[in-house]
């Protein structure tokens, strides 16, 4: 079998055909990864959209069941959860696609190599680690690769509180998540636009197309006066990632994580106000379009607000 993979090494992250048992292969060796052959990189590989033709629930059907009762937070993050307002739309509606999606990628914590850039989502999310796999090695080369990663593991884990620290020790470290408040949003697109390496044709959170790695991290914070926050996603861990948060993903080991978009009241607005945004995007733009279907959302939802809150007619 065959799919969609992205090198998130390469500057031009373009998915290219490749062989799901070469990429698994990969997943758990360092080995047996594929070497580019001019610059002698490892690639470190993601699977894109996996599986393709079915979604989620159709493919693991055992696995659906399972995450679905294990949601944190189900009364929002369920579909048909209390306060998930995608769930008030009637049966007859074709509903937006909110997952479960499956994010499967290498990662490293050798070099400030993003697994997902910097980018925010028009609905809310939960993301769960459910799988983390420390590569294997056996040549010179990878040996030395997976050390430096230890090392500089441990240098992000000595940065976090002593209670992550502490959690840290106990579980295994897959992922490095840097999230931002949607109301900084436009300060980071400020900030990137002022740089010299900046395309002006370009969104700098909608194009997916910057990493903040430490040096910019701090120039963010000491030119625009933004702090994000800093999460250490560890083997069953979930992540929540508020509608409009700007965030970006570094996989610190080979990770398979989960996730789950959902509607919060508290969120609706800013559901909205994106929804508008994306409008002014290019047609060619993969949000574009109004695939949540808030404005039917929110319909849906008043209306059965204001029906429960009626007199029931007396007979």
């Amino acid at each position: 079998e065959n799919a969609d993979v992205v090198d998130c090494s390469a500057n031009v992250r373009s998915p290219c055909r490749s062989s799901v048992e070469a990429f698994w292969d990969g997943f758990q060796s360092f080995d047996a990864r594929i070497v580019h052959s001019s610059s002698r990189n490892i690639p470190l590989l993601k699977l894109k959209d996996w599986p393709a033709k079915t979604d989620f629930k159709s493919v693991m059907p055992d696995h659906y069941v399972d995450l679905m009762a294990h949601l944190p937070l189900r009364d929002y993050t369920h579909h048909e959860g209390l306060f998930n307002l995608s769930a008030r739309l009637p049966s007859g509606y074709v509903r937006p696609d909110l997952g479960p999606k499956m994010y499967i990628a290498y990662g490293t914590a050798v070099m400030p190599c993003s697994t997902t850039n910097l980018h925010l989502d028009v609905s809310d999310a939960v993301n769960v680690m459910v799988h983390v796999t420390v590569p294997t090695a056996t040549t010179p080369e990878g040996i030395e690769i997976l050390n430096q990663d230890r090392t500089n593991i441990e240098r992000v884990i000595e940065r976090q509180s002593p209670d992550i620290r502490k959690r840290c020790r106990s579980r295994i470290p897959g992922a490095l998540w840097h999230i931002y408040s949607a109301t900084d949003a436009d300060k980071i697109r400020e900030f990137f636009r002022r740089s010299e390496t900046s395309n002006s044709a370009l969104d700098p959170i909608h194009d997916q197309c910057y990493y903040l790695d430490d040096a910019l991290r701090q120039q963010l914070r000491h030119q625009m006066g933004v702090v994000g926050f800093e999460i250490v996603q560890c083997l069953g861990d979930a992540v929540f990632i508020p509608a409009g948060a700007p965030h970006q993903v570094q996989n610190l080991n080979s990770c398979i994580k989960v996730a789950e978009d959902f509607v919060s009241p508290e969120h609706v607005a800013q559901c909205v106000s994106l929804t508008d945004e994306f409008r002014y995007l290019t047609e060619e733009h993969n949000n574009h379009e109004d695939k949540l279907q808030i404005s039917s959302i929110i319909y849906h939802s008043v209306k059965e607000a204001v029906a429960a809150l009626l007199p029931v007619p007396s007979t």
